[in-house]
Order: structure tokens, then sequence, then C-alpha cells
């Protein structure tokens, strides 16, 4: 076997299912529900992201004692949301800098991407093990095993790059358009940016990782023909 092509096809169950309704509540709605009505209610930024921090919290706990080991997406959201709390609490709480704060932590994120790529596995390793497996000890130990597949960590690497390089370039940009366009102009470009670039990101890495595995079974087959010349001619 030559790369990540060679996963079982993976089925849907309803636990996954259920696992993912759980951490996509837990880490996406219920925290900005919960910021937006605090804020609407007069608490400050800083008070309105700690409550808030309290749901990836829960998904962590819920996920540990269901599967019972910890779950780096919800592990990555609170850090997320500790960097924010601490960009927060920092210096004055002007306009221009409550505007440059996002740009802070998706800076921090994408910085934290390419320190990984020092380190034995890249942060996409753990983030793709969280979306490319069912949930289940034999997915996770078949994902786990693909690293020794050279494509495979390749792929892995190539995308923790990229994820890297374009969040850093999405944190300058914001940062130097929040001085640059007026406060209103900024809202909606940063509500662009919040949404544009993760979801390019999203739509560039499915599209590398189907031409990864697209190479991975030509290289197979490949390796399979030559197998059976040899056999034929020996």
């Amino acid at each position: 076997m030559t790369d990540q092509s060679s996963a079982p096809p993976r089925r849907m169950s309803s636990s996954t299912v259920v696992g993912w309704i759980v951490s996509i509540v837990c880490n996406v709605a219920l925290p900005i529900v919960t910021y937006n009505q605090l804020t609407d209610a007069g608490w400050s930024d800083f008070a309105a992201l700690a409550v808030s921090g309290v749901w990836p919290l829960v998904d962590t706990v819920i996920y540990l004692v269901w599967h019972r080991r910890i779950d780096e997406f919800a592990v990555v959201t609170l850090i997320f949301l500790a960097l924010t709390l601490a960009v927060t609490a920092v210096g004055p709480h002007s306009t221009r800098l409550l505007l440059v704060k996002d740009s802070a932590v998706t800076g921090l994120f994408g910085v934290v991407c390419l320190v990984s790529l020092a380190t034995p596995r890249p942060l996409m390793f753990y983030l793709g093990r969280k979306f490319g497996t069912n949930g289940t000890k034999e997915g996770i130990t078949h994902w786990n095993g693909l690293w020794q597949h050279e494509l495979f960590r390749r792929t892995m690497t190539t995308i923790t790059l990229v994820w890297g390089l374009g969040y850093v370039a999405e944190a300058a940009a914001r940062v130097g358009l929040s001085y640059a366009l007026s406060t209103e102009a900024m809202v909606t470009c940063n509500s662009v940016l919040a949404y544009g670039v993760p979801a390019a990101l999203i739509v560039w890495t499915i599209k590398y990782s189907k031409r990864s595995r697209a190479k991975g079974a030509e290289a197979r087959a490949a390796a399979e023909a030559a197998q059976a010349a040899e056999v034929a001619a020996a």
C-alpha cells in the first residue's frame, strides 16, 4: 500500500453523526450564541468570551467520557479561545485594537501550524484524524498507520504548510486593512475574511487530498503491474 488511498470505505455511523453534531454545537453554535447574548446584555468582551469558552470544554469532557481519549479539535478550539482572551485582556481596548484582535488570533494559529512542521507530526495530521476517521479505535489505528507512507506524510506536511501560510497572510492583511479602512468597512471585511479564508482553504484541501489519493492509486497499480510482470517472466 502506498498512501491514504488504501483506507477502507468509511461508514458514517449514527454515533459519528451524533459526535459531529455535539462538536459543532459546542464548538461553534453555543459559543457564538452565548457571546452575542452576553454582549447584548452589556457584558464586556472579556467576560463574554470567558463564559462562552466553557462550551468547548464541555465538548472535550463529553468526548473524553464517550471515547476515553482527548479530542484534538476541541483542544484547538480551546487554544483559539485562550488566545482570544489573552489578546482581549492586553492593552487599551480601542476600536482599532479590537478589530486587530481577531487578526492576532488567526495569525497565531497560522504560526502554530508552521511551528508544528518541526515536530514529529504536523498539526493537520491530528485534525485530519478527527475528520478523516469514524472515531473508532480501528479507524484511528488505521489513520496512525498511514504515517509510514511517504506520500501521506508529504500530503499532511503540505496541507499544514498551506494552512499556516494562509492564516499568517490573512492576519497580515487584516492588520493592514484595519488601519486603512473605516471601522464600518472593516467590520464587513472581517466577516468576509473570517468565512472566506477557511472556506478557500477547505476547498483547496479537499482537491489536493483527492489528487494525492489518485497519485497513490496510480503508484500502487504500477507497483502491482511490475510485480505481476516479474512473476510472469520468472
